[in-house]
């Protein structure tokens, strides 16, 4: 079996350059194993193997040189700095100028181009419905498997009495029907529910997994928000009221801690976090995907990155950044 040359990973993150003939120290259990080892076994060879630079016998060497394009949602941007920092043996600050990632929609329409010097490889929440019509439009082939699990979560300002909400009356508020607090226990203060543009992954998920068949109302404009950042602020700010509420995803909200001065709401008497995702029991989750083109040589850089991120390893590292492994 083929397979990378040893990196080590510093638990900081904080790399400097990996010695391939430096063994690890011996793991205590094996997940420390595998966040020092990181050996990642290749896909099994082709009947015409390819030999893009960095291929040598039986190891692949990630280089500023031929390591992929990457491009992907905003929420992934932490993990897209610590791949690229652990393959390549710099540190997060070092691979800044490799991660700059143009959000959601946007970084499907750059893969769509692929071949124009387009993104080579994403880390991206699910495309709407308007990338499915391009992709069959052009006639574009992709992989694409789940690597993470996140939730849709509500948030309203800490000092709203509400803690919890049903999934049913989520969609009542965002579509107009749920107007004011004291509807669903709380104060006699009227809903106002930010929502994202429609190119956000958020807004995908949120008309996806929540709304479904249900039309989400028609907002004022000031409350459609373009970034993550912004609408949560803008809830935690609104009129220094109870009033606001607006939905993000998990990590943005709780890993990446934007959501100081907010309080996120249960679903269905459950509070969203990484063991609700993986039952089933937080009725509003949705999977990060890895995607590239499906025509490419096997062994390149692309396809080799790709499989190491669903890789025992590479999922070692997805939830050591804090987000939760689909396998």
């Amino acid at each position: 079996m083929r397979r990378i040359l040893p990196l080590l990973l510093c638990l900081s993150l904080s790399l400097t350059a990996c010695a391939a003939t430096v063994a690890p120290p011996a793991p205590v259990d094996k997940r420390e194993r595998i966040l020092t080892e990181r050996l990642v076994p290749l896909p099994p060879a082709p009947e015409t193997p390819a030999s893009p630079v960095g291929l040598d016998g039986d190891t692949f060497t990630f280089t500023r040189e031929n390591f992929p394009k990457l491009d992907g949602s905003t929420s992934t941007v932490p993990l897209a700095q610590a791949i690229a920092s652990v393959l390549l043996g710099e540190s997060r600050e070092e691979v800044g100028d490799l991660i700059r990632f143009s959000k959601t929609t946007q970084s499907y329409q750059n893969l769509l181009r692929y071949h124009d010097n387009g993104a080579k490889l994403l880390l991206a929440a699910e495309p709407p419905e308007s990338i499915w019509e391009e992709k069959e439009e052009i006639g574009f082939a992709w992989k694409m498997e789940p690597f993470a699990i996140d939730g849709l979560v509500f948030m309203v300002n800490a000092n709203n009495p509400v803690d919890s909400l049903t999934a049913d009356q989520v969609r009542k508020i965002y579509a107009g029907e749920i107007t004011n607090w004291k509807e669903v226990g709380g104060d006699d203060v009227e809903i106002v529910p930010f929502q994202r543009n429609e190119e956000a992954g958020s807004q995908t998920i949120m008309q996806k997994v929540v709304m479904k068949d249900v039309p989400m109302m028609e907002p004022p404009s000031e409350h459609v928000i373009g970034s993550m950042g912004w609408l949560i602020e803008a809830v935690r700010s609104y009129s220094n009221s109870t009033g606001a509420i607006g939905y993000t995803v998990y990590y943005y909200a709780h890993d990446m801690r934007m959501a100081e001065g907010l309080k996120l709401l249960k679903i269905d008497g459950y509070a969203p976090n990484a063991d609700t995702f993986r039952s089933g029991a937080y009725p509003f989750t949705s999977p990060y995907y890895v995607v590239t083109a499906a025509e490419q040589p096997e062994y390149s850089p692309a396809l080799v990155l790709y499989h190491w991120i669903l890789s025992e390893e590479g999922q070692a590292l997805v939830e050591q950044e804090g987000y939760v492994p689909a396998a």
